[in-house]
C-alpha cells in the first residue's frame, strides 16, 4: 500500500486513435502499478469531474461555451492539435476535477498524484498544443477558493514551457511559476514565467539536475513560501522523444522526480503530481518514466516516515 491516493479514471484516456499524444498511456501507467504490485487496488481513487464553475474560474464563459457545444472555430480547432468530440470535454473536465482532488490530497498526506492532467498550454480563451482546459491552473483557484492554501508554486519540468501558466498567473503573486525546458521547442514565442529556465538542445543527465537544483533553489530563496507545489512531471525530456530535443536517461528523470520530492519535503511543503507531456518512440518508456515519479514520491515518503 503506497503512503498516499493516486486519482485515476478510466475515461482520462482521449481515445485519440493513432496520435502522437498516446493517451491511453494513463491505463497503461495504472494497470503497470497494479501488475508490479507497486500499488494495491485500494491506493486508487476516482475523481469527479470539475464543474464548470470550477473551470470559469480560470477560462472565460466564452471558452468554456464553445467547448460544451462544439462551437469551435477551425483555426480554434488546429491550435488544439487534438480531434474535438464530446468525449474528449468530458475528459479534459475529469482531469481537472482529478487535479482538484490530488491537491486536496496533498494538503492531508503530503503527496497527491493524479495519474492525467497536466495540460499547461490552454490560456482563458483558447487551448493549443493537445490542452483544452489548463487543469492545474483549475485547482489552484477552487482550492484558493475553498481556503484550503493561500499561495502555490507551480514546478513545471515538461520538456515545453508551461505557457499557459505563466499567461493565467502573469499578475498574480499568490502563485510562483517555476518552469524548466528546452529553449529551442513549442511554445514560439514563449510567455514568461516567474521563473525560466531555458535549456540548450541536447543538455543530458548532469546538465539538467544542476540546473533544477539551481532553480530550486533560486525558487525558495525568496519571500515567496508556497502552502502547495503543483508539480508537473513532463516524461518528454527523455532522450528518445519524438517531441523533446533533451538527452535525460530514465535514471536521470527518476533522480528529477527525486530532487522535487526531496525539496518539498524539506520544506515541508506538499506536492500535488501531475503526469504531463511523453511521446516516446516506444509509449513503454513513457510508462515507466511516469511509473518511476510515482515510485519516487513513494521513496521520499517512506524515508521520511522512517
Amino acid at each position: 500500500m503506497l503512503p498516499f491516493k493516486l486519482v485515476y479514471h478510466e475515461r482520462y484516456d482521449l481515445r485519440l486513435g493513432p496520435h502522437v499524444f498516446p493517451s491511453q498511456k494513463y491505463r497503461l501507467v495504472h494497470d503497470a502499478l497494479l501488475s508490479s504490485h507497486a500499488a494495491d487496488p485500494s491506493d486508487f481513487c476516482a475523481p469527479q469531474p470539475s464543474t464548470d464553475d470550477d473551470v470559469r474560474l480560470v477560462h472565460t464563459p466564452e471558452w468554456v461555451d464553445k467547448l460544451r457545444h462544439n462551437r469551435l472555430s477551425l483555426s480554434e480547432c488546429m491550435l488544439l492539435e487534438i480531434p474535438y468530440s464530446k468525449e474528449g470535454v468530458e475528459a479534459f473536465w475529469l482531469a481537472a476535477g482529478g487535479s482538484i482532488l490530488a491537491g486536496r490530497l496533498a494538503l492531508v498526506d503530503g503527496v497527491g498524484v493524479s495519474i492525467g492532467g497536466g495540460f499547461h498550454h490552454a490560456f482563458p480563451g483558447h487551448g493549443e498544443g493537445f490542452c483544452m482546459i489548463h487543469d492545474v491552473a483549475i485547482a489552484i483557484r477552487r482550492l484558493q477558493a475553498d481556503g484550503a492554501i493561500g499561495k502555490c508554486m507551480v514546478v513545471d519540468t515538461d520538456v515545453h514551457q508551461g505557457n499557459g501558466t505563466a499567461a493565467i498567473f502573469a499578475a498574480d503573486r499568490s502563485v510562483f511559476t517555476l518552469s524548466l525546458h528546452q529553449r529551442n521547442n513549442y511554445p514560439v514565442p514563449k510567455q514568461q514565467s516567474d521563473l525560466d529556465i531555458n535549456l540548450e538542445d541536447g543538455v543530458e543527465d548532469r546538465e539538467y539536475l544542476a540546473a533544477l537544483s539551481q532553480g530550486l533553489v533560486e525558487a525558495f530563496s525568496s519571500p515567496f513560501q508556497p502552502d502547495l507545489i503543483f508539480y508537473v512531471a513532463g516524461a518528454d525530456p527523455y532522450r528518445e522523444d519524438q517531441l523533446g530535443g533533451l538527452r535525460l536517461s530514465v535514471e536521470g528523470l527518476r533522480r528529477r522526480d527525486e530532487l522535487v520530492f526531496k525539496t518539498a519535503r524539506r520544506r515541508k511543503v506538499p506536492v500535488a503530481v501531475t503526469l504531463a507531456g511523453g511521446y516516446a518512440r516506444n509509449v513503454e518508456d513513457t510508462v515507466q518514466i511516469h511509473v518511476n515519479t510515482i515510485l519516487a514520491a513513494r521513496d521520499v515518503a517512506v524515508s521520511e516516515i522512517a
